[in-house]
C-alpha cells in the first residue's frame, strides 16, 4: 500500500508538525548563491556591475567564488539595497548580532 506525504504529516504530533513547518519556512527563505540572491532582487549582471562600479565580468567571477570577504559580500548585498546580519548562535545562549568584525579584532 501507497502512503502519501500528505498521510505521514498528519501522522505526527502536533509539535513535530509545527518544527517542519517551521523548518519549511527556513528554506523557502534562504538562497543558495549570490546570482540567486541577485536574481530575486530583480537585478542584472550588468545592473549589479554599474552599481559596484566594476565590470560584468567581475560580478560574474564574484558569483561563482566560494570564499570572499565579508566586506565583499557586505557590499554586494548593500548594492541590492539589502542589509547583512551577522548573528553568532551559542549553545544556550541568546542570539548575539555583531556589529563590527574591526571592533571584535580590537578586543584581543
Amino acid at each position: 500500500m501507497i502512503v502519501t506525504l500528505k498521510e505521514v504529516l498528519d501522522s505526527l504530533p502536533p509539535e513535530r508538525r509545527a518544527e517542519i513547518d517551521r523548518r519549511y519556512e527556513e528554506l523557502l527563505n534562504e538562497v543558495e548563491s549570490l546570482k540567486e540572491l541577485r536574481s530575486l532582487s530583480k537585478l542584472s549582471q550588468a545592473k549589479m556591475a554599474e552599481v559596484l562600479k566594476i565590470s560584468q565580468p567581475a560580478v560574474s567571477k564574484l558569483e561563482k567564488q566560494t570564499d570572499m570577504y565579508l566586506s565583499t559580500l557586505r557590499g554586494y548585498v548593500e548594492a541590492m539595497g539589502g542589509e547583512m546580519d551577522i548573528v553568532i548562535r551559542l549553545p544556550n545562549r541568546e542570539p548575539v548580532k555583531v556589529k563590527s568584525l574591526k571592533a571584535m579584532a580590537g578586543n584581543t
